[in-house]
């Protein structure tokens, strides 16, 4: 059993009530089964969140860029639909396959360390206790605190190797299938990166929202990114409207560059 709920101590560092922060280390939690509201880990489904905020936002600013630099070209809504799909494709594969590679890559590199890691613990363990004992006084701990952490962490080699891993060189290991990551980036910027091509779509079954096209595709990617920044929230912490409209502005500068391109060089067609 763990004797602390992880979510209720960090509501009581936020508002910063020592006595709420004392109960929530109090409270038991089951370490394998987390009942709902208790400790819990990104684990699961839930450690892509990242890869679909990120792919989705990725999506929708670069598919309504293109958006924007066509209208600001005053080119057809055809047009539009034609580079935008492409974009959704292409730049989705893209950011998928470099997700794949990097997830992929980091984690070959983690695996080498830490076997690296057991091979210097196994043939010298001294050096390593040694190093862990530096480690923990440069932290300020008294060389006899060192000493005796140490010699207690090292009885155990998994725990001596994890501690090395993070302590030495600031590795964190993860579980993250590669292919699992690849794929929710791809689907997340596909289907995020559709909302601003809905209103040309719309223009097409209904002509009389064609002059409205690009209006209706602003409202709705405003609406979707800022909604995708505030989820970011999940794993910054960050205030939600400051962070949804942080991600608006961003945005928005970013189409609004767009559509300048697209309007001097609309000459050219």
């Amino acid at each position: 059993m763990l004797t602390r709920n992880l979510d209720k101590a960090r509501e009581a560092y936020k508002k910063g009530d020592v006595s709420a922060s004392i109960a929530a280390h109090k409270q038991k939690v089951s370490a394998v089964t987390p009942p709902v509201g208790g400790e819990h880990h990104i684990h699961g489904s839930g450690q892509y969140i990242k890869s679909a905020v990120y792919g989705g936002l990725d999506g929708t600013i670069t598919t309504f860029a293109v958006v924007a630099g066509v209208a600001g070209a005053s080119l057809s809504a055809g047009i539009v639909l034609i580079l935008g799909f492409a974009n959704l494709i292409a730049d989705g594969i893209s950011m998928a396959v470099g997700d794949y590679l990097s997830t992929k890559s980091e984690q070959e590199y983690h695996k080498a360390e830490r076997r690296r890691e057991a091979w210097e613990v196994d043939h010298f363990p001294e050096g390593e206790k040694q190093e862990m004992e530096e480690l923990y006084t440069g932290k300020g701990m008294s060389k006899k605190d060192a000493k005796a952490m140490t010699a207690i962490l090292s009885k155990n080699k998994k725990a001596w190797v994890d501690v090395m891993m993070v302590e030495e060189l600031g590795i964190i290991e993860s579980e993250e299938s590669p292919f699992k990551n690849a794929l929710v980036t791809f689907c997340s910027f596909a289907l995020f990166g559709f909302i601003p091509l809905i209103a040309y779509i719309l223009s097409k079954l209904m002509p009389s929202l064609a002059a409205q096209s690009f209006i209706i595709a602003c409202v709705l990617t405003g609406a979707t990114l800022f909604s995708l920044g505030a989820l970011k929230i999940k794993f910054t912490e960050r205030n939600l409207f400051l962070s949804g409209f942080e991600m608006l502005i961003l945005g928005g500068i970013t189409a609004i560059a767009a559509y300048g391109v697209g309007w001097l060089l609309s000459g050219l067609m």
